[in-house]
């Protein structure tokens, strides 16, 4: 599997340090409020790479963090009238709600700031005594002048930064140059606070996730991810603090997922966000037009491709599922009633339609995780799958095969999970039963008479080669 490298520009193939073993971290959530639709993107992406290596053989160690500390927090806090811990609790119980209906499985370590203090405080003991770190007025600040390499994954010249530190970077009389950060920020007047050895305080932003890292996964990982608006500077500030820390590459490979844009009123596309006000949670998305169809919408895009969120985009995601829905409940009727003595195979061998789509899905996921193309795959047997349905020749067992590779490619990409057995009313049975007992004698005006009235009750009946179907209206 090849997987593009933000640190050098190119794809790269995988080799995990430990063999089989592979360690993904990935930077989580602030958590102070819900999570919207383009927070949403590396949480499915994350995932489908992490059931990919699994159907591929690995072992994977998935931890993803949750930052509990934070100014953001802090405020919201303040405004509440509670505690930053209730905040931040309470927020993490609602991403759990929101990431579990979008089927992302939960990682094998959600570690929390607050969990890890002593860690962070170790890691700048470290960077003070060799050089990298000063104090100052209670802060601890990351010199990046110390680090020669500083810049490399950004690709920008240490000069070329600090020429735009007004603009991205926040500033301080404190500090003895723009670029330097924040590592430890001395606890201002009613604000939560833990004991250091230089002082009382909290940690900067960027340490906890090199604290995380190290203590679950090692110095040096396999796969560090998280959204291109992460490159600059938070992992950027990574790699200085980790690599200066240890001496170390800290991971292999950087992954980094494009953006969510949404279309403005001026017809321009901007990034959603919290702060520009442009976002739409994953919790009212979901309620207008549920879960999976947001997944669907995030997994069919390639992660290193842009995408506009719109209505008509979530609209076609939940056409397109029902697509695949409809494959899948039809599937089900046929081996319900088929036998297996039907007779003779179809003229293109069951065993060649599927070797050639799971090999072309491979194929596509082993190129950088290439899911729209993956999907594509899936689409082509779902109308494999149907043919196979309308041909009398077809045994069960090879519908059953195809629809074991159906369920065994749409689950890598975690779709179709949200599928319930409706249950048909016993009065609307037996209206069906009626309309067919009519059509079978020829009564056609009372077929159609039966058929007005399951309509007037909410449902409504549809014919296929597979037989009639019944469903809500």
């Amino acid at each position: 599997m090849k997987i593009y490298n933000t640190m050098s520009r190119a794809k790269e193939e995988l080799k995990p340090i430990n063999g089989e073993a592979v360690n993904i971290y990935a930077c989580g959530p602030t958590v102070y409020n819900l999570f919207h639709i383009g927070n949403a993107r590396p949480l499915c992406v994350f995932d489908v790479l992490r059931r990919y290596l699994k159907y591929r053989g690995f072992k994977v160690k998935y931890v993803q963090n949750f930052t509990d500390v934070d100014d953001k927090i802090i405020k919201k806090a303040a405004d509440l009238g509670i505690s930053a811990l209730e905040v931040s609790e309470n927020a993490i119980k609602d991403y759990f709600t929101d990431s579990r209906g979008l089927n992302v499985a939960d990682a094998d370590i959600h570690p929390k700031v607050t969990d890890c203090m002593d860690i962070i405080i170790g890691i700048i003991k470290t960077l003070i005594d060799k050089g990298f770190a000063y104090e100052a007025g209670g802060d601890v600040y990351f010199e990046t002048g110390k680090f020669a390499e500083y810049g490399k994954l950004s690709k920008m010249p240490l000069d070329d930064l600090r020429a735009g530190a007004s603009e991205r970077v926040s500033e301080s009389e404190l500090k003895r140059d723009p670029m330097d950060f924040a590592l430890w920020k001395a606890a201002k007047e009613g604000e939560v606070f833990w004991e250091s050895p230089f002082g009382k305080g909290r940690p900067g932003w960027h340490i906890e996730c090199s604290a995380m890292v190290r203590e679950y996964l090692g110095d040096t990982i396999d796969i560090h991810g998280g959204g291109t608006d992460l490159i600059f500077p938070h992992h950027e500030n990574e790699i200085a603090q980790s690599e200066a820390a240890t001496g170390k590459p800290l991971s292999s490979i950087w992954m980094h997922n494009e953006m969510v844009n949404v279309v403005s009123s001026d017809n321009s596309a901007a990034k959603m966000a919290k702060s520009a006000g442009n976002f739409f949670t994953v919790r009212n998305a979901a309620e207008a037009y549920g879960y999976e169809p947001i997944r669907f919408m995030l997994v069919a895009a390639h992660y290193r491709s842009k995408l506009t969120y719109s209505e008509e985009v979530i609209k076609s995601a939940q056409a397109s599922l029902e697509r695949l829905y409809n494959c899948k409940s039809a599937t089900r009727r046929i081996l319900e009633t088929k036998t297996d003595n039907v007779g003779a195979r179809i003229a293109r061998p069951i065993e060649s339609i599927i070797e050639s789509h799971k090999a072309r899905f491979i194929e596509a996921m082993d190129d950088d995780l290439n899911t729209a193309d993956a999907l594509a795959v899936v689409f082509e047997l779902t109308r494999e799958i149907n043919k196979a349905l309308s041909d009398e020749a077809t045994t069960k067992a090879d519908i059953t095969s195809l629809y074991g590779l159906f369920n065994e490619l749409t689950g890598i990409l975690g779709l179709l999970y949200c599928e319930t057995k409706e249950e048909i009313p016993a009065e609307i049975l037996e209206l069906v039963e009626k309309r067919t007992e009519a059509r079978k004698n020829k009564d056609f005006a009372l077929a159609d008479s039966v058929r007005d009235e399951i309509i007037s009750k909410g449902y409504v009946i549809e014919e296929t080669r597979q037989g009639t179907v019944i469903k809500k209206a």
